[in-house]
């Protein structure tokens, strides 16, 4: 498993995912905490995006991390933003939760919140325009 967390690592991930590949299976956690402190909370979305793109286009399995339904498994009662956020798992091969006292409600809450969300992938796909990375290599 490739934890991307850092620009380093974004900007590094296909020859990451080569290079994994190449000796065994590979997935991409999306450690979004992390990322998100490292690049600051307004350009998490589109990173995100991005690596969601590297990651469909070379078929690799993504994991959606980091302070998924938070509030949820701790509290009992997840926030607005929190759900939005979980049904954006939609998205993704696999949603991790942390552990707390109300981690059986928010793994039901989050099945229950996917199984909503399915009916409306695919009719919002998410165009793919130029990535960041790919205009790294261009000169002008």
């Amino acid at each position: 498993m490739a934890k991307i967390e850092t620009i380093q690592g974004v900007d590094n991930l296909p020859e990451i995912i080569v290079a994994a590949a190449s000796k065994n299976p590979v997935c991409v956690m999306i450690a979004r905490g992390d990322l998100a402190v490292e690049t600051g909370y307004l350009r998490l979305a589109e990173l995100q995006e991005e690596i969601l793109w590297i990651c469909e286009a070379a078929h690799v399995p993504v994991i959606w991390a980091t302070q998924v339904l938070d509030s949820m498994v701790k509290t009992g009662i997840p926030t607005r933003a929190e759900i939005t956020d979980a049904a954006m798992g939609g998205r993704v091969e696999c949603v991790m939760l942390n552990k707390g006292t109300f981690l059986l409600e928010a793994v039901s809450a989050l099945d229950d919140i996917l199984i909503k969300m399915q009916e409306h992938q695919y009719k919002k796909t998410p165009r793919l325009r130029a990535l960041g990375l790919a205009k790294k290599g261009l000169k002008e």
